[in-house]
């Protein structure tokens, strides 16, 4: 496909382009740019206002401009007189650091100069709801166990369908759909990558699920925990380092414990020691630790982690081992924004290779039900506040995602508690009226 933006709208059809970019808290920002103008803007970038998105500026600061990525070109499958550009924040003629897709191009420009290669795939969950978003669109989706239930997957045939479609479309591979462990929830995956063209994906995906729930006359929400007694949606990542060619999985050891080499269990210790911090970036909304610290469900188990452990085959953890290639990391939720997800992750797991850092023993119990008896196995944080707080004192994560980026989300993130904090609720004038 050629770079060359005029010559791709002429080949492919293009009428528009959105050039976008996503803000600190993961909302993808875009300008509908005809195909006549692409010229001017693939070479000077689409001026946009920073402080109106979620990025820390003011309205005094001159426009701020997306450059374009042309070879992450993604025509839009369900009207492809539309393509979509993931674009390079600038300001002042100057990156802007603190923009999420270069914060995980420096992790990854990082892992590069250290001779890694970093795959990434990603398990986004979602719920497919009302188009008041208040409820579960499908009416007879009740069972108590809800999980791969066939006929209510079969019931939303039609819309699964439809996104898997323009998946194979785009080329990414997709090889399963399913009903998830919650009335409403679906999962559906598809193939690993490095980890910027995964985090690209998965900024596509979101937008993609959204439009075509909304055709369909319903609301797709990757909310973490949007109805109380169900299941949340988590997003799952899995993560192999490989040879900066490409060539070797250096996380696969045969003779390693479960297979994996020691540089795997390293890269685990260094999630495992930061990941208080780390979870300001992975489960970045009020409403994310009400998934991370729920009671049981009516499905009978959470599926999400409380406490920052490791296992082998073993969903109770959060870290699991599936297989001898990868781990899998299943802190993150439907809200955590693909691009610190990525770089929070590699960073911090790098790290710990760099480091050496030793992961401690791994537990294959129940942590459901016999976490009680693990001592000092070391907590998620109880709420937004208290991630953010870790994640403001991290001096390694402060260097890993530059300081630029870290003051800024941390600013930003802490207006939004603040935000809350402003908020009464229902059950405040109930429990407090009368005291």
């Amino acid at each position: 496909m050629s770079n060359n933006l005029a010559d791709a709208s002429k080949e492919k059809g293009i009428r528009y382009f959105l050039i976008s970019f996503t803000d600190l808290f993961g909302v993808v920002r875009s300008k509908l740019v005809p195909a006549a103008a692409i010229t001017g803007m693939q070479k000077d970038g689409a001026g946009f206002a920073g402080f109106a998105a979620h990025l820390d500026m003011t309205p005094a600061d001159a426009d701020m401009f997306g450059l374009p990525d042309s070879e992450k070109l993604i025509q839009l499958p369900w009207k492809p007189e539309v393509g979509w550009l993931p674009s390079d924040i600038y300001l002042d003629g100057k990156i802007v650091e603190h923009g999420p897709r270069t914060v995980l191009k420096k992790v990854l420009a990082d892992a590069e100069a250290k001779g890694y290669l970093v795959n990434t795939g990603v398990e986004c969950e979602y719920f497919v709801l009302t188009s008041e978003g208040t409820a579960v669109s499908d009416a007879a989706d009740i069972q108590p166990k809800p999980c791969y239930d066939q006929q209510a997957l079969m019931r939303r045939y039609d819309l699964i369908a439809e996104i898997c479609d323009y998946m194979q479309t785009l080329g990414w591979a997709p090889y399963q759909n399913d009903h998830e462990d919650a009335n409403g929830q679906f999962e559906m995956n598809w193939d690993y990558s490095d980890a910027l063209t995964t985090a690209d994906r998965h900024t596509f995906f979101k937008y993609m699920v959204k439009t075509v729930a909304e055709c369909h006359g319903f609301r797709a929400t990757f909310m973490p925990k949007p109805l109380p007694t169900l299941t949340g949606n988590g997003c799952h990542a899995h993560v192999s380092v490989w040879s900066r060619d490409g060539e070797t999985n250096l996380m696969e050891d045969k003779h390693g414990e479960l297979g994996l080499s020691e540089l795997a269990y390293h890269f685990i210790g260094g999630l495992l020691k930061h990941a208080a911090s780390i979870a300001a970036v992975t489960n970045p909304v009020v409403n994310s630790y009400k998934r991370i610290n729920a009671p049981r469900t009516t499905s009978g188990a959470t599926w999400s982690p409380n406490t920052v452990t490791y296992s082998g085959n073993n969903r109770t953890h959060m870290i699991r081992i599936p297989d001898s290639d990868r781990i899998e990391v299943r802190l993150a939720d439907g809200a955590a924004n693909p691009y610190l997800l990525q770089a929070v992750l590699i960073g911090a797991g790098l790290w710990g290779v760099e480091n050496k850092t030793d992961p401690g023993k791994r537990l294959d119990i129940d942590m459901y039900a016999e976490g009680h008896k693990v001592r000092n196995a070391p907590k998620l944080p109880l709420n937004l506040l208290d991630a953010l707080r870790g994640f403001k004192q991290n001096k390694t994560l402060r260097e890993l995602l530059g300081a630029e980026f870290a003051d800024s989300y941390f600013k930003l993130k802490l207006d939004e508690w603040d935000q809350y904090m402003q908020h009464f609720s229902e059950w405040e004038r109930k429990n407090a009226l009368d005291v």
